[in-house]
């Protein structure tokens, strides 16, 4: 095990063969520690199973937490359970100031982990698991990687440990059950060996890459030119290092799909989760999805919005003077075909952002303002439509937009 010895630590006890081997080592090796147990019931045996780990906690004055609230899921049960239990952990982490989370992942959950991530063809963070790792900026431990499975339970016969066996894991309706059963468990000795040697090497050469790439981001931002001068390799690196985690694991397919964009084409917005990739004189980001907006006003009313801001002060080409037959006027965003009547003729606001160079990003959430009549009498940046035009406006309607370097400043914009 890890020198564990700074700190008291928060194990994730189950009551299986893994866990409760973590349990009595932790013991064993004078580590502190605090159980917590995740109750989902699933099965027949789970209350009993944490009325155990509780026995087991005062029996060795072992402080212990719970969480036993009903569980619902709605679409993978695997994943939404880790979601569920693993928040559990960093609240407890946060709350009883705990030094980090300790799980009794072992070497076949390594290579069980690595096999589906090569049949999911995706770019991981690691590949397989990693000894030391961040969790929501908890320090995740896994310290029995070097231990196999037979070797646990070996351990907990020679010590006479009681556990329960999980009845979920005996059966094949889970894809990691599935790899266990019938590829791990075919594997001989030298071919296990043979497949913790690949990721080995896998994981160096991606660390070395990973370094090379994070040179290439500056304040969570790329140039094009720097990223289309790099090789494959490096470029589909600084993509995933740019994007984070954040949990989630794209294939090296959707990476490759973005990269053949990124390569093209100079004006972009590519979905990525709930965010998108987009481009600024010349560089690109990852900036929060926003969906289009609509907002009835019956009256005036100076208020500021992600999107835009009502004033009483701005520039001439973000002012309007509206009439009493014009109310209620609506701020919406911009759609496709939007046209005001200029005092030089009808002019596009597509062909306003051409002109103005506005970032494809900011196009899709550009305010104007559209009056009773459905007339668009203003679009801030442009000016005001020809039968309001004066130069004593009522109110001016300012663009805003999300701070651009996303992982920096979430939430903020600028107006």
């Amino acid at each position: 095990m890890l020198d564990l010895r700074e700190g008291t630590w928060l194990a994730a006890v189950s009551g299986g063969c893994d866990s409760m081997a973590l349990f009595h080592m932790c013991l064993e090796h004078n580590v502190k520690f605090a159980a917590a147990h995740v109750n989902y019931h699933q099965r027949k045996e789970a209350d009993e199973e944490e009325e155990y780990v509780r026995q087991e906690c005062e029996r060795h004055g072992i402080p212990f937490y719970v969480l036993n609230t009903p569980f619902a899921h709605t679409g993978n049960f695997e994943a939404e359970a880790r979601k569920h239990r693993y928040s559990f952990f960093v609240k407890l982490v946060r709350e009883h100031g705990f030094a980090g989370i300790l799980t009794a992942h072992h070497q076949d959950d390594l290579l069980e982990t690595y096999l589906m991530q090569k049949k999911k063809n995706i770019i991981p963070e690691t590949f397989g698991l990693a000894e030391e790792s961040d969790y929501q900026g908890v320090p995740l431990i896994r310290p029995l990687l070097s231990r196999t499975r037979k070797e646990l339970e070996e351990y907990c016969a020679s010590h006479k440990i009681r556990y329960y066996t999980d009845s979920s894991n005996l059966t094949d309706k889970y894809e990691r059950n599935r790899v266990r059963h019938h590829e791990l468990a075919a594997m001989t000795g030298r071919e296990r060996e043979e497949l913790l040697q690949e990721i080995k090497v896998k994981n160096d050469r991606y660390g070395s890459l990973r370094a090379s790439a994070r040179e290439m981001i500056t304040d969570g931002r790329i140039r094009l030119e720097v990223y289309r001068a790099a090789d494959a390799e490096q470029r589909l690196t600084a993509l995933r290092e740019l994007t984070g985690t954040k949990g989630h694991q794209p294939s090296l397919r959707h990476l490759e799909e973005i990269d053949e964009i990124l390569m093209k084409q100079n004006d972009f917005i590519i979905p990525y989760g709930e965010n998108d990739i987009v481009q600024r004189e010349g560089v690109f980001f990852v900036y929060p999805h926003r969906e289009g907006y609509e907002k009835l006003y019956h009256s005036l009313q100076f208020e500021e919005t992600a999107f835009y801001a009502i004033r009483q002060e701005g520039k001439t080409t973000e002012g309007v003077s509206v009439r009493p037959e014009d109310w209620p006027i609506t701020v919406r965003s911009f759609r496709d075909g939007d046209a005001i009547r200029m005092r030089f003729g009808t002019k596009s606001v597509h062909r306003f952002f051409i002109d103005r160079h506005i970032p494809r990003y900011q196009r899709a959430l550009w305010p104007v303002v559209v009056n009773a009549r459905g007339e668009i009498i203003l679009v801030p940046g442009l000016g005001c439509d020809v039968m309001h035009y004066t130069t004593n406006h009522d109110f001016y309607v300012v663009q805003c937009f999300a701070t651009e370097v996303f992982y920096h400043d979430l939430g903020k914009h600028n107006c």
